[in-house]
């Protein structure tokens, strides 16, 4: 029993070695692609509906709750219906264009959240932007909304990074690197995928509502297949399992199609294709993950140079 109960600890280790190689630049993911986040991120539920009238700071909050809760329940049938990784791309795929679909058809009056008509095509407009908290006539300007969404970045980014460093964040790594050896040393894959799944989607979701407070609109063209396709290229430009490499991604992709906007030679949606081959084929690992690894290369080989010129002037009468 000693021997089952050392042996069972030896793998858990192994587990946590795997996990803390596996996250050279300090983050990660749960090793699989999912192809839907607009559908988080486009998540307007009641969130909108009180951020209408209301205060939007309370929007952000049920909007990612709600977001949340629609990942975890899409998560849960597909994660514990034991869907292969490939399959998460198509289904979350399928669920962004069925709900595309859906929204261009709630253009009725009758199709409302609260006080909030969906509008269809149109959209909803005169969306409140944000608000001095108590305060709902309060708005900030340009400055103070700006200041709101980096916040939120600084306080997303600083809560994952919290949670990548605790022993769940350890696990979710060590699935990401190798599934079958950590469902063999006894943890359950299928909780921890879920868990983060419907985190990732209640951080689109707050994303979604910052989007529709700074725009004061939002539109069913945000479960376009080319905002889901953003997303994925901004994650593969700046690098895979870092939390840095996508941010940086972000700007870097939406800085092109900003510039983009200003000629008529190539349009920004085959643009980003062209961007997305060349990183997959060229630099599939993302700009970050490489960057570190040259550096890594590199070290090591100056170090070398510079004890052998301390040795040479050592040694030179």
């Amino acid at each position: 029993m000693r021997e089952s109960s050392s042996s069972l600890a030896a793998l858990r280790q192994r587990v946590a070695r795997l996990a803390d190689s596996g996250a050279p630049s300090g983050g990660g993911d749960g090793g699989w692609l999912a192809s839907g986040h607009a559908d988080f991120d486009a998540a307007i539920g009641g969130g909108l509906a009180i951020g209408k009238t209301h205060e939007f700071f309370a929007a952000d909050a049920l909007d990612a709750t709600s977001a949340s809760a629609f990942a975890a329940l899409l998560g849960y049938f597909m994660f514990y219906g034991r869907i292969s990784d490939a399959y998460v791309g198509v289904i979350t795929l399928t669920v962004t264009t069925i709900l595309y679909a859906l929204s261009n058809s709630t253009s009725g009056s009758q199709y409302r959240i609260g006080q909030a008509e969906l509008g269809g095509f149109n959209g909803i407009p005169a969306i409140a932007p944000f608000n001095l908290p108590g305060q709902p006539d309060q708005w900030l300007d340009e400055a103070g909304t700006w200041y709101v969404s980096m916040g939120a970045l600084l306080l997303v980014y600083i809560l994952l990074r919290g949670l990548l460093a605790t022993w769940f964040g350890r696990v979710i790594i060590a699935v990401r690197e190798n599934e079958t050896r950590a469902m063999l040393v006894g943890y359950d894959v299928r909780f921890y995928k879920l868990i983060a799944f419907a985190t990732s989607g209640g951080i689109a979701g707050l994303g979604g509502c910052i989007y529709a407070a700074w725009g004061s609109f939002i539109n069913p063209s945000v479960f376009a297949l080319s905002m889901s396709a953003q997303a994925i290229v901004s994650v593969l430009v700046g690098g895979v399992g870092s939390l840095i490499g996508p941010i940086l991604g972000a700007v870097l992709i939406q800085a092109l199609i900003n510039e983009s906007g200003t000629q008529a030679l190539i349009d920004p949606s085959l643009g980003l294709g062209i961007i997305l081959v060349v990183f997959v084929v060229l630099v599939p690992q993302g700009l970050l993950p490489s960057i570190s690894a040259l550096a890594r290369r590199l070290k090591p080989k100056r170090s070398t140079e510079q004890s052998a010129a301390g040795a040479a002037l050592e040694t030179t009468p």
